[in-house]
């Protein structure tokens, strides 16, 4: 069976065409950030196109379409997501996908859909019961039970990055206070980098944004950063370590997981040091001892959520 599956990113839509378990198709996108809503669906829709094309296919070829978005996804819909134009209002994702690519759609979180790309292809193969988690800009969680993917009864199972690790903390993105987001995202770290700076901390950070022509650190640039030496650099990675470590650790000890895929910008940038840090800080808060979860890093790269969305598609072919 052939299916095409697409990845919302606040930066780039990546769309795959899967032939049974081999990618044949592949584009990528940048995320428009004027046009509104209408500009997005039209972005999407158009890395669907282009993939396709360089699969030698159009969309007659295929079964379905999967969808990975940001935001809280109910039924097709989707809300709360305030990176994409458009997105933070709840509508017919579904729908509005459907008459111009012609196909049955399905639509999941984002990082669900990663999640399920992991499990079948990548970190988590034989594994049924696993926590995905994504850390870049900010820091997202999909979960794997029973072999399925959980979505929880709103749409809302897996937001590891909205876990609270410290009660009165740091403001989240999100508006409140504590997350794991709040420390452990890159936009997050970004921000207390420019506090403390501001006050007399010395950095590199900035330099080496501008240096590489980057409006944002980005995660090559903190890593840049850090292998240079910078110590806020590396305090700050520290901390996102172990507050990851301290959020996972709850979701292990509440749902007896065997298995957490590490991927996303900052862990795939910063590679096995990161996840030795998380892994470290992890051991000590789990419940079962000695520890029976382990902390594997993602093998899909920037293509598992398309990955993961194009078998999510099997569901509605």
């Amino acid at each position: 069976m052939r299916t095409v599956g697409i990845d919302l990113g606040g930066t780039n839509v990546y769309a795959v065409v899967l032939d049974g378990d081999t990618v044949v198709g592949s584009a990528k996108r940048r995320t428009p950030v004027d046009g509104g809503r209408d500009g997005v669906l039209e972005a999407m829709a158009a890395a669907a196109g282009k993939a396709l094309k360089d699969g030698g296919l159009d969309l007659a070829d295929v079964s379905a379409v999967g969808i990975g978005t940001p935001g809280v996804v109910i039924d097709g819909t989707v809300g709360s997501s305030a990176n994409v134009p458009g997105f933070d209002e709840r509508f017919d994702l579904a729908g509005a996908l459907r008459e111009p690519l012609g196909r049955p759609v399905r639509v999941a979180n984002d990082v669900t859909a990663a999640a399920v790309g992991e499990h079948r292809l990548g970190g988590g193969r034989g594994s049924d019961s696993l926590l995905c988690v994504f850390a870049g800009t900010g820091v997202g969680g999909g979960l794997i039970l029973d072999g399925r993917p959980f979505e929880g009864v709103h749409g809302g199972a897996g937001e590891l990055g909205h876990v609270i690790v410290r009660q009165g903390g740091a403001v989240c993105p999100c508006g409140r206070r504590g997350c794991v987001e709040a420390y452990a995202g890159r936009r997050a770290m970004e921000l207390t980098a420019e506090r403390r700076h501001a006050t007399g901390t010395p950095t590199i950070l900035f330099d080496v944004m501008a240096e590489k022509g980057k409006t944002r650190a980005t995660s090559g640039v903190f890593r840049t950063a850090f292998e240079s030496g910078d110590l806020l650099v590396a305090d700050l990675l520290q901390e996102a370590a172990e507050v990851l470590a301290a959020g996972i650790a709850s979701s292990v000890n509440l749902l007896d997981l065997d298995r957490v895929v590490l991927g996303g910008g900052l862990a795939d940038k910063l590679g096995a040091p990161f996840q030795r840090w998380i892994e470290a800080a992890l051991q000590p808060l789990l419940f079962l001892q000695p520890p029976e979860v382990d902390v594997v890093a993602a093998e899909l790269g920037d293509d598992g959520g398309a990955v993961g969305a194009a078998l999510l598609a099997r569901e509605v072919a």
